[in-house]
Formats: structure tokens, sequence, C-alpha cells
């Protein structure tokens, strides 16, 4: 990203929403020097900055920007499927001001000169904030533990073990300890994989199919040892992409006990169940795979209710050569960043979540789980801003996805909502035209 100061902008006429102050009103943003001077009401009393650009957002909504806490990129490795420039495009265009990059990459993130190159790859190419996410466990093998002080000092935001799980307890307890003595979070796939073993959510849909399925045990176990582990540990802890209604109550529980732990969710789930596969559309293929409508509005609940905190995109850029492949053989993962908040806005629309609810678990929260100054409007705060339609509507067509991949389960999907314009550090990064 470039490090000249951008010229100050006011964005006036705007419905702004801080869901950090459960602000919902009308008023303007105030931009200089790439912080914020002023949103909402309290905006009219404020000066506008000598040579500030005047944006008028004709009622349009200003929130801050979205932060995506699981973004999986090519580079190194695989950038043939997604770079960190074409992946911070994408998430540009869809309102995304922050991407927390995965692990599993080849080589893994697992030591500190790594994490120093893709912060420096993403300070010379990419156009949102990129924070990496640093490998729970060495090569991601869950057997030996990473150097959690080094990499976070390195610049790692978090530790994670991509989507993989930590099978041995007695590892993921070492590392939870380890992680809470340098007050690290822990980002975990709670999948049982001597359980995850199919290909689609277990019931009648994949006996039909003639398709291994994937039961819900398999979450529910692994969510459930690792709350006990949290609460042996004293650590901090994120059970990255649930799926199910049972999940939900567990996390109520450990709620209930004081655990200091949250949970996320991927837009996928909340709006896809596993009927959408079809004729063995390998772009719903993904992990934790589609569960039935019953467990999706189970989701939706949680989130309403806040025992979900965090909506994600779950992007999982994945070529031809891994998708087009019978159902059974094509690889895990769909790409999200374009549509997160498109497709978020449906819960919205559906009177399902309540708007300043829905952008809290894509702003506010994140940045409280990971100890950001951003996912916020309030004076001071990093200019991370965007502006969006919620009625605007639009079709995804594949020829505009910019992903390098294009496996959307949107394609051709109808959405009301899109982005006008993304404001990454006082800077414009996108603007719909």
């Amino acid at each position: 990203m470039a490090l000249d100061t951008p010229k100050p902008l006011v964005l006036s006429n705007a419905r702004v929403i801080d869901p950090a102050r459960n602000l919902d009103a009308p008023g303007s943003v105030i931009i200089a020097d790439g912080t914020i001077l002023a949103a909402g009401p309290e905006a009219a009393n404020q000066g506008t900055p000598y040579g500030a650009e005047l944006v008028d957002c004709k009622g349009a909504i200003a929130c801050p920007g979205l932060i995506d806490m699981c973004v999986s990129v090519g580079e190194p490795g695989a950038e043939h499927r997604e770079t960190l420039a074409s992946a911070s495009q994408a998430a540009a265009a869809g309102g995304v001001t922050t991407i927390c990059t995965m692990p599993d990459t080849d080589p893994v993130i697992d030591d500190p000169a790594l994490v120093d190159f893709i912060l420096r790859r993403a300070r010379d190419t990419a156009s949102v904030n990129v924070l990496p996410l640093a490998a729970l466990t060495k090569g991601l093998r869950g057997e030996e533990m990473s150097e959690i002080g080094l990499l976070q000092e390195a610049g790692a935001i978090a530790f994670t073990n991509g989507h993989k799980s930590v099978k041995n307890a007695q590892v993921m307890r070492r590392m939870m300890t380890y992680a809470r003595d340098f007050d690290a979070l822990v980002i975990h796939h709670t999948e049982d994989p001597d359980l995850a073993g199919g290909v689609m959510n277990a019931g009648l849909n994949a006996s039909w199919k003639g398709l291994s399925g994937v039961p819900r045990e398999a979450e529910i176990i692994m969510l459930e040892r690792d709350l006990r582990l949290v609460g042996m540990s004293g650590g901090k802890y994120h059970a990255n992409l649930l799926s199910t209604g049972e999940s939900a109550d567990v996390m109520r529980s450990g709620k209930k006990r004081g655990l200091d732990i949250t949970a996320g969710v991927s837009i996928n789930h909340l709006t896809h169940n596993e009927n959408d596969i079809g004729a063995y559309r390998t772009f719903f293929k993904m992990s934790p795979p589609l569960r039935d409508e019953d467990d999706r509005q189970a989701m939706i609940a949680a989130v309403a209710d806040g025992t979900i905190d965090i909506i994600c995109s779950n992007h999982d850029p994945q070529d031809v050569e891994t998708k087009r492949h019978p159902w059974a053989e094509a690889e895990d993962g769909a790409i999200g960043l374009e549509t997160l908040l498109s497709a978020a806005l449906r819960l919205h629309h559906s009177e399902q979540v309540d708007l300043v609810t829905l952008l809290a678990a894509m702003t506010s929260r994140p940045a409280d789980r990971l100890g950001l100054e951003s996912g916020r409007l309030n004076k001071g705060a990093p200019a991370d801003v965007i502006v969006f339609d919620p009625d605007r509507p639009w079709v995804l067509e594949k020829s505009a996805i910019r992903s390098r991949s294009k496996n959307s389960p949107f394609e051709d999907a109808r959405f009301s909502g899109r982005t006008l314009r993304t404001v990454v550090a006082g800077r414009t990064v996108y603007n719909y035209t």
C-alpha cells in the first residue's frame, strides 16, 4: 500500500452506522490524515478540512469497513489461484477493508521470516489491510508447537491450524497454555478427523446421492473437547466455522461458564443448505459441509442473539483443476470476499437479523477479538470506511469476479445491496460507478 498521505475526505448525507457505539443516525463521516475526525450527527459541528474531497452519499449507509477473519490466498505457492493483490481487489469491491490470511500456503506460515514476507508483500501489492495468521503447529501437522512468541513478534495476529483440526488433545492443551502466556488468540477448525471422512452432510440427502456423510457430531465433539481445554488452560479461543444448532448450544453453555471464547460462521452456512448442492455442483462443496435447513436457521438465530460472534467469508479459492471433478474427488472451498456483505444483507432483508447486529458481526466484534483499533468510527480510529446501498440490485456475473479463481456458490445470484465506495486508511481503494 502506498505511504503518501491521502487528501481529507467528507462523506456527507449518509446514514451512519457504527455498531461499536450502537449508532444508527443520519450524518457525515469526516476523515483526515488516515483517521476519523468525526462520524454521525456530531460531524455537523466539525468544520470541513481544507482541500477535502466532498462526497454526497445520497442517503447510502456509511459504516466501518468489514474485517474478514478467514481468508485463504495462494501466495506463496499457488499464485495461480489467488495472490494478495487479487484477494485485496476482491475484498475492496466487497467492502472488506481488512483480511486475515490463513497459514495453509506453500510453504506453511510457521516461521517468522514467512510472516514478514506476507507483511512485505501486502505492503507492496495489497490495497486493503492484510493481517497474517500463523500456523498453530509446525507444518500444520498437529504434532509440534509453533514458536508463538517469535511469530507474534514478527506480526502474526493470531494462530490457527488452518482447515485442519489438532487431533491430539494433549498437543492442543499445551498450545492453548503456551498461547495464553503471550495473550495470543487460538483459532481452531472444529472437526474431528476420524469422524469427518465424508464429503457432505450426513443424512438422507447424502444417502440419496450415494455420498458418504460428515456427521454433526464430528464438529460437536471437537468443540466440546476444545472448550474443556480452554477451561483447563485459561486461554483465548475462537471456534472458526460452526455449522450446527447443537454447536451453538455448546457455545452458549461455554459462555455461561465464563470462558474466554468466541465463535464464527461462514456466510455460506447462513445463506445455503445441503439442498443447494443440486446436481453435484462442486462450488457448494466446503468444510464444514453445508447442513440442513434446520441447522441454517439455528445459525441465523445464533447470530441474532450474539451466540455466534463473527461472520466471515471463508474465502478459499480453487481453480478448475481442483474443482472440475466428481463431487467426492473435488476440493473443498468457495470464494466469498466480493459477496460477503451483499449475501449477509439477505438476513437483514428477511428481517432475521437487525442491521446493526449484522454489521457488528463483521466489524466491531472481529476487531475486538483481534485487538484492533479499526472496526469502528469513533474519533481517532483508522479511517477504514465503506459506503453501501442496502437496496441496490445486482447480479454476480462470472466475468466480473475479481478473484483469480471463480469458484463462487453465488455465481449468477441476485443480490440487494452493493458496496459503492471502500476507503482504507483514508484512501479510496474502490469506487463503484
